[in-house]
């Protein structure tokens, strides 16, 4: 019995629409795939009204696109858009690393400690799919602190609009490696009350996704996809 047929059938489309991010955010489903409703609903075990719901959904949020006598597919980003995204997700999330208290709450170091044990776990253990859950978590935890409900609900929303750029890198094992690196300073910095080194370590973070996802985009479809 599929997993998703243990939850309420409000939850179904939910989840669907999550596990299809994952996968396109881990590189699963590549940019222009189609996104066969019969397929996708015998895979997951799912009712193709369930499936239906959840691309909807994926469209609303801008990780999937309606291609016109096609269907769904996954969306890609060009290049400009991702350059244009990545702008404002730095201003965010360097003003929310500014307002964080510093040194930071005890209790909220250890939760982050704890989130990023898991999330190194997961990532030594080759599990994309625990490494993006974890990762996600962390990022989450971290911009909370700040305090500002309404900061954090933007930081998300913004990340949520480039998970498809992260299909490079989210399961690239030096990508990984490199972002476990980052998170624990991300802790240190939090601790010692070192700002300019949190604000930073923020900002240098963004990148990689960012350009690894551009660099790829203009080898396979070419750098007119840019302008």
């Amino acid at each position: 019995m599929s997993v998703f047929a243990l939850k309420p059938a409000t939850d179904r489309p939910r989840m669907v629409a999550d596990a299809l991010e994952e996968e396109i955010v881990l590189g699963w489903l590549l940019p222009r795939q189609r996104l066969i409703e019969e397929d996708i609903a015998a895979r997951l075990e799912v009712k193709r009204h369930v499936v239906r719901e959840a691309l909807a959904e994926l469209e609303r949020v801008g990780l999937v696109e309606r291609v016109p006598n096609k269907g769904a597919a996954v969306r890609l980003l060009e290049p400009r858009e991702v350059r244009q995204i990545y702008s404002v997700r730095e201003a965010l999330e360097t003003l929310a690393a500014e307002q964080i208290p510093l040194p930071a709450d005890s209790e909220i170091v250890s939760r982050l400690q704890a989130i990023q044990g898991r999330h190194a776990a997961a990532v030594a253990a080759a599990d994309a799919r625990a490494a993006f859950r974890a990762n996600m978590a962390f990022h989450e935890t971290l911009f909370a602190a700040c305090g500002n409900a309404h900061l954090v609900e933007l930081i998300q929303m913004m990340a949520q609009k480039v998970h498809g750029a992260r299909s490079i890198t989210a399961a690239s094992p030096s990508h990984l490696a490199r972002a476990c690196a980052e998170h624990w300073a991300m802790i240190a910095a939090l601790e010692a009350g070192d700002r300019a080194r949190l604000v930073q370590l923020c900002r240098d973070h963004l990148g990689p996704s960012r350009d690894a996802y551009i660099a790829a985009v203009e080898q396979r479809h070419g750098r007119d996809q840019s302008r």
